[in-house]
């Protein structure tokens, strides 16, 4: 046995994040660690890593017992982790990045010939392509992700812990990342995944561990298992299967025309696009990211102005007004990034879900104290959100948490227009859910919702039109009942519809 965490517990407080918890290892072996959100998983190998230390329990690498008092004491021990957000110098190249700590000089100076020949090596070593001379800061998501699992190689990991590694690719950069799980561990390397995708799992895990209420509730060999029943030790309960029936589709809520953003380069970010979202129907965008998805949501919001065309909400000229303007006019906006867009880690669960709402909440100029925190507490129960109180701060959140948090708090503005952008990234099943269900509500209610989402499946199961982009223009629309994958993924990478 590689690795034995041996009756893990971790409390904070009167809160235990994890709860004698067993979790093994075998070389060359890809074992998930799967669970709501707040179910303990990172807490669990944040303790693996020495970024915790545990309230009890023991931990023992190689027949030997050890004691992590930081992150340097795990990587002497063979442990590396890859956390959800890439920890990654953008203006540093790639090379650069690989070897960052561990440097050789030539004199007094770093060796950068060095540098891109330790990384080339290393490339080609494990069957990871990358250009050791480009700037971090000009590579895609999916080649950062790349960038940080050399870096853990180039530090000597034998174990490999990849938080939620898919969040933010491509469907062809998880295929690519799939692949490269799978080489390495027939090369020896030892993987333990945490992520919320199921299907992922399936295709590259080996064994399953599934924790609930920071407890195991199941090891499975992936074999032998199935979806629905990880579902069930995830949650506690069959999942519901959403129905979605035909739209009810009214009058135009959202009117977009000729809108063009010109960027920095010669190709604009948005070129000439023009599309309406109507009463009682979920508009979908699917594309790959950095297609101009991104400042199409902050030219409609006020977050971007546009050089060209006109964004009208609500009959209502609010074209290159500012955030306060539009959210007035009627938009409630989930945004695609949470901690940059959308809370304060520093604020508390009830001053965060409050933001956007005080106005609705005001008495004589005063705020209505009881009746703000029924009402989050409300969210908390209502979408499970895991927290010790609506008074913890943001920062303690699971990030699956504080996206629902977001999800609610949005929901909650009840405003005849929605901007929902990826919002169900990083929920678990349970959650999802939930967020699918109240979306569907919101528009058979008559609201009206634009969809951007990475997820093929999640556009496909909600939307009731589709809009494809690609280099910055709706390359293609369909209905919902004539859309494939095949379909859309073949318009995301530039080329044409058939059928």
């Amino acid at each position: 046995m590689l690795l034995q965490m041996e009756s893990m517990t971790k409390t904070y407080g009167s809160v235990t994040a994890n709860r004698n918890v067993d979790f093994n290892l075998h070389r060359g072996e890809i074992h998930a660690l799967v669970g709501e959100n707040g179910a303990g998983k990172t807490t669990l190998m944040r303790m693996l890593y020495g970024m915790e230390t545990p309230t009890s329990g023991r931990i023992v690498v190689n027949g030997e017992t050890v004691a992590f008092h930081n992150p340097t004491d795990a990587m002497k021990c063979g442990i590396g982790m890859v956390h959800q957000h890439f920890m990654l110098f953008p203006s540093f190249t790639i090379a650069e990045n690989i070897v960052i700590g561990r440097e050789r000089v030539k004199g007094i100076a770093f060796d950068r010939k060095s540098a891109a020949e330790e990384t080339e090596k290393l490339s080609k070593q494990y069957g990871i392509p990358v250009d050791p001379e480009k700037k971090v800061g000009e590579c895609s998501l999916g080649m950062q992700q790349r960038v940080e699992i050399l870096k853990v190689l180039h530090q000597g990991a034998e174990i490999i812990i990849l938080d939620e590694p898919t969040g933010v690719l491509t469907p062809l950069e998880v295929k690519e990342l799939l692949a490269s799980i799978k080489r390495l561990s027939a090369q020896g390397k030892s993987f333990i995944l945490i992520t919320h995708k199921l299907g992922e799992i399936m295709e590259v895990a080996d064994r399953i561990t599934v924790l609930r209420d920071g407890e195991v509730t199941g090891v499975l060999n992936a074999e032998e298992t199935d979806e629905e029943q990880l579902s069930r030790l995830m949650v506690g309960r069959e999942l519901v299967q959403l129905s979605r029936g035909a739209a009810n589709r009214g009058k135009p809520v959202l009117e977009v025309s000729s809108l063009s953003v010109r960027g920095s380069k010669t190709k604009p970010l948005l070129d000439n696009v023009s599309f309406e979202v109507h009463e009682g129907e979920i508009v979908g965008i699917a594309g790959i990211s950095g297609n101009g998805q991104s400042e199409l949501l902050q030219a409609i919001s006020g977050l971007l102005k546009p050089d060209a065309g006109t964004v009208r909400l609500l009959e209502r000229d609010v074209t290159g007004a500012p955030v306060s303007i539009v959210r007035e006019s009627g938009l409630a906006h989930i945004p695609e990034d949470r901690y940059l867009w959308g809370v304060s880690k520093e604020a508390s669960v009830l001053d965060n879900g409050l933001m956007g709402h005080t106005g609705k909440h005001q008495k004589l100029g005063v705020l209505q104290g009881g009746r703000i925190r029924r009402l989050v507490a409300g969210w908390v129960d209502k979408f499970r959100i895991k927290t010790g109180s609506v008074h913890t701060k943001a920062q303690y959140l699971s990030g699956g948490n504080l996206q629902k948090l977001i999800v609610a708090r949005e929901l909650a503005q009840e405003t005849p227009f929605l901007i929902a952008a990826e919002p169900t990234r990083g929920v678990d099943v349970g959650a999802m859910e939930i967020i699918h269900g109240e979306l569907l509500a919101r528009r058979d209610k008559q609201g009206a919702i634009l969809l951007v989402s990475s997820e093929l499946t999640e556009v496909l199961k909600l939307s009731d039109r589709i809009l494809v982009m690609y280099e910055g223009r709706i390359v293609g629309e369909m209905m919902a009942g004539t859309a494939t994958e095949e379909r859309i993924s073949l318009l995301m990478a530039g080329g044409k519809a058939v059928g």
